[in-house]
Formats: C-alpha cells, structure tokens, sequence
C-alpha cells in the first residue's frame, strides 16, 4: 500500500490555498501525515548590488518575516481541524525552489497545492509557481482548483474530503505504470470505484477501430483484479478524441473526485508533452488532478 507520512502544502493565502489545505489536511488525517504548511517570500533581496543602508534594509526584511510569520499563524489557526500534525516553515527567496528544495529536504511524499485554473492564456494560466512544481518535484503532486461539483464529507468523518470515485489516465507509456501504483493504492485505501481510462485518436476506419478498442480494453481489464470489475469497484474505459477533452470530458460526466496522471521527466524538453494533456486536465478538469513523476 501507499505510504504517505509527510505532505507539503505551500500556501500564499489566496482562495486557492484554502482549498489546497483543506485536501493537503484531508490526506494527512487520513494517513496519521505531518503536514509541512509552508509560505514562501518572494526574493527578499535588495534592489541594487550596492545598498547604501543596510541596517534599515535588514530591518524591514525583519519585520517582513515577522509579519509572514504571523500571517501563517493567524491562517492556521482559523482553517486547521483537530488532529492535524502540523508544522511551519517561513522563508524568503526564489519561491519555486526553495519549495523543491523543502519537499526534497524532508523526504516529502506529496505536495499540495491550489491551481487558479483557467485565465484565458494557457501559458500562465496555472502560475509559474504551481507550472515549475508541478514539472519539477520529485514525488506526486496534487493540484487543487475548486471542484465542479460539491464534496461533503460523512457526518461521522467531518473532517475528511472522501474519495468515491478515482480516473486513472494510461497512455500505456513508463510514466504511466507508477501511477496506476498509485491508483490502485488510493482506491483501496478509500474503497473507491476505480476507472482506467485510454483515449485513442479518430480515426476514419471504422473496422479498425473496433478492434482496437477490444485490444485497448482487454489490456486495461487484464491488469484490473477480477473481483474488483465483479462488483463494480474497478472497470476500464476508452475514448475517442483528443486525450485531454475526453479524460474531462468522462470526469464530469461520472462525477470524479480524482484524477491521476503520470508524467516524465522535468526538463524543458518535455514541456510540450506536459502541456498538451496533463496541463490542460489540470486546468480545465473538474476535480484535483494528481501528477505521479517517474
């Protein structure tokens, strides 16, 4: 089973880091997880190489950490529930690496963060902060956009965001195998329904489609345990389209609480693989998207 003991949630108190907690502490509670809640000060440095006052220059950055600090506290104490472990981290400098830096440091199993969704530019529509992490950590990243539907949590378990029902996209490449690892893991730790999904392009051959569509199946259903498709708890599916629209496309459509994806690499050169399907999930998608790296 997945192990999850210690989980990142960098938060810059916009809406979007109150979602991303409220998952990042969902998870922790339910793996007993230390949650790092961490905020970052953009580059605290000085304007000009030569500073002509120092002292009043450390100073306000002083009183800037001070007030980070603070802030964290305050958010804190106003959207932790009982039983979080939690832990704070306030630092200052280029943001996106020293949050790669941390989560390494501290052998951080997941990190949580809030995504803005979209904003008309594909570009930057996840913010370069969330775009770097999301390309560069070393483990699974969740990325949280408020969901399309509504999550209530059990009146037993009111402090749990529960998982019901779990998509796992395959391109049945390398980076694709780690996730279902994960997929499985989750679904067997939330007793959720589980879907694999695989999008084929269009196609004008309508003989040939149909049998790729048997072969696609057979092979999603070979590695599904037999007794999870018997009651109902797994099945496999495939679409036709262009991957990203179909994969939302069947999240919005069965109500999914999750999506998985993997991904490779971190470098420039898989940007363009990044941002064709994962990033488009992530920012048009339903629900949190989370991104498994090799």
């Amino acid at each position: 089973m997945l192990t999850i003991e210690r989980i990142l949630c960098p938060v810059d108190f916009s809406e979007f880091s109150d979602l991303a907690f409220d998952y990042a502490q969902s998870v922790a509670l339910h793996y007993k997880a230390t949650l790092f809640l961490q905020h970052v000060i953009d580059s605290l440095t000085p304007p000009y190489p030569f500073n002509p006052f120092p002292d009043s220059y450390e100073e306000v950055c002083r009183n800037v950490r001070a007030g980070a600090e603070r802030q964290l506290h305050e958010f804190a104490e106003s959207h932790t529930r009982p039983g979080v472990q939690l832990q704070y981290d306030v630092r200052d400098g280029v943001v996106t690496d020293l949050i790669l830096g941390f989560a390494e440091a501290q052998a951080v199993n997941l990190i949580v963060m809030g995504t803005h969704g979209l904003r008309g530019i594909d570009h930057v529509a996840l913010g370069s902060v969330t775009e770097k992490v999301l390309r560069k950590a070393r483990c699974p990243v969740l990325a949280v956009r408020k969901p399309a539907h509504a999550i209530a949590a059990p009146e037993e378990e009111p402090e749990l965001i529960p998982l019901h029902r779990i998509l796992y996209c395959t391109d049945f490449s390398d980076n694709s195998e780690k996730a279902w690892e994960y997929a499985v893991s989750l679904a067997a730790e939330y007793n959720a329904e589980l879907t694999a999904l695989h999008v084929l392009e269009e196609t004008s051959n309508a003989t040939e489609i149909e049998s790729v569509i048997v072969k696609v199946l057979e092979r999603l259903e070979g590695r599904i345990p037999p007794e999870a498709i018997k009651n109902g708890k797994a099945k496999a599916a495939v679409r036709i389209g262009q991957a990203y629209q179909q994969i939302i496309e069947l999240a919005v459509e069965a109500e999914m609480d999750l999506i998985i994806t993997g991904v490779r690499g971190r470098d420039a050169l898989d940007l363009a693989v990044f941002g064709s399907t994962t990033y488009r999930v992530i920012q048009l998608g339903p629900c949190p998207v989370l991104v498994v790296h090799i």
